[in-house]
């Protein structure tokens, strides 16, 4: 599934071709997404696009004079940009036509994806409102998450990946910050000091900014703009090696399944 680094990788790439240009058409092949796309996203046509950014895993794209651009990659989905006239490919379901001639279109095998409008504030928008604070801004720190984790008693791996406490920490850079600041995946949210948050935090900011240089990480269907893999699937530390030697003490690294989600994480070096 594309996370907060891929989501911030595909921004990257459409932002220099969409902004300032004027998008000419909506084509929709496909409206059943895990919503039915809405006929308001015609209402972008003739617009000029005045900015492209990312909330959590949400795309924004600002339009003047009529609603903006809302699209979530689901978990297959991706958007490149192409010739307008290209043939579509096998799932390639809508397409932002822009007056350069080129096209930004979103592809989406198992149909999770959003495509939709939204009025402003785009903040106030009901997929967008209780959002936790990005990971990357100074709302995030260490402080702020030991102070949402006292009482909690679930473990800390779901509690980072809880998207009303901060937003875009997927199941794999969870894996790597806990690694990476020594702190098992399954231990009590409530139970971990201030310190180990700042630990946590910094290792969070860390694993998603390497992440985000090396654009993303390809497991299965994940590609950029342009149909490149990410290559931060070679950086990984733990996700995804069961039974491999850690990189710190070579101790055979484990898999564990909390909040059904496999979790990978060193016996000796995370407590």
């Amino acid at each position: 599934m594309p996370e907060l680094p891929e989501v911030e990788t595909t921004l990257r790439g459409i932002t220099p071709k969409v902004q300032g240009q004027t998008i000419s058409a909506i084509v929709v092949r496909n409206p059943s997404l895990r919503w039915p796309v809405p006929d308001s996203v015609q209402q972008a046509c003739g617009a000029l696009v005045a900015d492209c950014r990312r909330r959590a895993k949400y795309l924004l794209i600002d339009l003047e004079n009529a609603p903006g651009l809302l699209i979530h990659l689901g978990m297959t989905g991706s958007l490149r940009v192409c010739d307008a006239g290209d043939e579509p490919r096998k799932h390639d379901h809508v397409d932002i036509v822009l007056d350069s001639g080129k096209c930004v279109r979103f592809n989406d095998p198992r149909r999770f994806g959003v495509f939709t409008t939204w009025d402003h504030p785009a903040e106030d928008h009901p997929l967008l409102c209780n959002l936790g604070p990005e990971p990357l801004s100074d709302k995030f720190t260490g402080k702020y998450l030991w102070n949402r984790s006292r009482g909690r008693k679930g473990a800390v791996k779901n509690f980072i990946m809880d998207g009303k406490i901060v937003v875009g920490v997927g199941n794999i850079y969870a894996s790597e910050a806990l690694f990476m600041a020594g702190i098992h995946p399954s231990r009590a949210a409530g139970r971990i000091s201030a310190i180990r948050y700042e630990a946590l935090c910094k290792a969070i900011r860390d694993v998603l900014e390497r992440a985000i240089r090396s654009g993303g990480t390809t497991l299965q269907d994940f590609h950029d703009t342009d149909g490149n893999p990410g290559y931060f699937a070679q950086e990984l530390l733990v996700y995804d090696r069961e039974g491999k030697p850690c990189f710190r003490c070579e101790t055979p690294l484990r898999r564990k399944v909390i909040g059904q989600r496999s979790s990978y994480y060193c016996p000796s070096c995370q407590r």
